[in-house]
């Protein structure tokens, strides 16, 4: 096998295979946090909503302001060093 052959070809696969799962992991994260902020943009509006905010009321829930906020910086991927 070629890579068995080139210890440097088999070190850069491997490099480039973290690379991508670094993307990959990031890309994940992005998701789900804008779900995440969906689903919360969801609820405090049905607590606006007629009979729901009567019910919410009676039942305690109120408005949830935990939106998931990146701190300033956060657009920028890590630099890892190797």
């Amino acid at each position: 096998m070629v890579a068995e052959n080139y210890p440097q070809l088999k070190s850069n696969e491997n490099f480039m295979h973290l690379q991508y799962e670094l993307a990959g992991s990031e890309n994940r994260i992005s998701i789900e946090r804008r779900k995440y902020n969906e689903k919360l943009e969801t609820y405090n509006a049905t607590l606006q909503l007629f009979p729901e905010n009567i019910v919410a009321s009676l039942s305690g829930f109120t408005r949830n302001d935990a939106y998931f906020k990146t701190a300033p910086g956060a657009d920028q991927a890590p630099k890892v060093q190797f």
